[in-house]
């Protein structure tokens, strides 16, 4: 029984302290890890977003190039300056200054943002 008994100046944590740790650190985790989805959800949606746009800025400085052009696609947009970002795609809907449309989506999400030629969005992006 003198093995059990605790010495003096001996110091340590005690099974139900460190029990109580875990559980704090569990519930803490359990709180973090949804909102951490949610933050990487708001940044596909917000890439995806801004390439449409940035697509959208290159069609119109290709057409401001070449006016009498009579359609758009996406060599011509590369070409004008856009660059796209890893898991989004943009696609064009061909037509001329007046018609064309863009839109984009994210492999990580559900719906597609797009954007007609008067630079007016439509916004279906889910997070799946």
């Amino acid at each position: 029984m003198k093995v059990f008994r605790k010495k003096r100046g001996q110091k340590g944590f005690t099974l139900i302290e460190l029990m109580i740790v875990i559980a704090i650190i569990g519930i803490l985790a359990a709180i973090a890890i949804p909102q951490f989805n949610q933050y990487r959800a708001r940044g596909y949606m917000a890439s995806t977003r801004s390439d449409v746009k940035n697509a959208y800025t290159a069609a119109m400085a290709y057409f401001s190039d070449n006016p009498a052009a009579a359609g758009i696609t996406l060599a011509n947009i590369t070409a004008s300056g856009y660059n796209a970002t890893t898991g989004v795609t943009v696609a064009v809907n061909t037509g001329n200054v007046n018609t064309f449309s863009l839109s984009g989506t994210h492999v990580s999400l559900g719906g597609a943002y797009a954007m007609n030629a008067a630079g007016v969005p439509t916004d279906t992006l889910t997070v799946p």
